[in-house]
Parts: structure tokens; C-alpha cells; sequence
């Protein structure tokens, strides 16, 4: 549903974002092998409460997603994918969903190879994309939904100075049938922290 703002036009974000380290991009058909590559990984599936994604899903995720949304309707969503400067390869994904358009909240979510963990690239990738949700989409609030027994993504939560809300005690099934529960944070803007501490 479109909840249109009489007086505020899309903006669009200048692609990619840079960090100091990291660029974040847009997926290409190029991309397909690199993503399905943690995709794949049942310990990857495990916290977004679904199966692990077959190469075939990888690569017509990454076609209807190649492009960027114009930020008017409640689920426009962008997902970049997270790649180190100077270095082949993609080490995972950020996502940007647009939840309630009229009430400018979005939700944020970040996804890496098990391999490419413990260096700081999801609070990178995080931060920089928070930000400009802040800053160029001009949202209220950016939120994260995550598994309470992920722990690495609320210690991304905290680090960028996301508050936690709402323990949602067994909201969901996993794809074994197991009750999960989840975690919910979320930051206005002057509550993000712009740079590491």
C-alpha cells in the first residue's frame, strides 16, 4: 500500500555506499556463485527462519532485485551486497525495507559468510546503510528483527546504537518446526551512532 506525503518526493540514493573499507552494491547475474556461497548454509538459513537458499533461488532473487526501489510503498526493499574495496568477491548483504511507508520506518538487516565474520563488516555495512536511511531516505525510525539466539547480530544492534524494544517470546517456526524467538531493536536518528567507537 502507498501512503503518499503531500510535499515529500522520493529521494534516491547515490549507489554504491562506500565506507572506509567496504563498498556496498547492487547484485548482478555476475554475483549468483559468491551468494549462494553463504546463502546456502544451513547455519546462514538458521537465523532468518527459512530453508537454506538453492543456487536456482540466489540467482532469481538477485534478478528481480537488481535495482533500486523509489521508497513510496509500504515493502519497497533494496538489498546491497557487501563487498571489500580492492578485493574480488562478495562477503555478504545488507537490506533496507521500507515497513510503513506514511510513518517512515524501516527495517534493517544484514546477512555474511560465516568466513567473513568477526572483522566488523556487518556494523560497517550496517551503519553506513542506517545512515542513509536517515539521511538521504529521511526515515523516523530504522528497526531489526533478529533471533535471540543470535547473538552476533545483537552485539551489530548495540554497536551501532540501537535500543532494544520488544522480546517477541516464540512468534515463529523455524523450518524444523521449533518455536523461535525474537529480539527487536531499533534507532532513531539521532540515537545512531555515525562513527566506530
Amino acid at each position: 500500500m502507498t501512503h503518499p506525503e503531500p510535499g515529500r518526493a522520493p529521494r534516491a540514493l547515490s549507489l554504491p555506499l562506500r565506507t572506509d573499507r567496504l563498498d556496498l552494491r547492487l547484485p548482478t547475474a555476475d554475483d549468483v556463485d559468491d551468494v549462494f556461497a553463504y546463502q546456502g548454509l544451513p547455519e546462514v538459513a538458521r537465523f532468518l527462519y527459512r530453508p537454506p537458499r538453492t543456487r536456482e533461488r540466489c540467482a532469481e532473487i538477485i534478478a528481480a532485485g537488481g535495482t533500486a526501489p523509489d521508497w513510496t510503498a509500504d515493502g519497497d526493499t533494496l538489498t546491497l551486497l557487501v563487498c571489500r574495496r580492492g578485493t574480488p568477491g562478495v562477503v555478504g548483504e545488507v537490506s533496507l525495507t521500507l515497513s510503513h511507508a506514511r510513518a517512515r520506518q524501516m527495517e534493517i538487516g544484514w546477512t555474511l559468510h560465516p568466513r567473513h565474520e568477526g572483522h566488523g563488516y556487518a556494523t560497517e555495512a550496517a551503519r553506513a546503510l542506517a545512515t542513509a536511511a536517515f539521511d538521504v531516505l529521511d526515515a523516523h525510525r530504522v528497526y531489526a528483527r533478529l533471533d535471540v539466539e543470535n547473538s552476533g547480530s545483537a552485539r551489530v544492534c548495540e554497536r551501532l546504537g540501537m535500543r532494544r524494544e520488544a522480546h517477541l517470546v516464540e512468534n515463529d517456526l523455524t523450518p524444523d518446526g521449533r518455536w523461535g524467538s525474537e529480539y527487536v531493536y531499533a534507532a532513531l536518528g539521532h540515537e545512531l551512532r555515525r562513527r566506530p567507537s
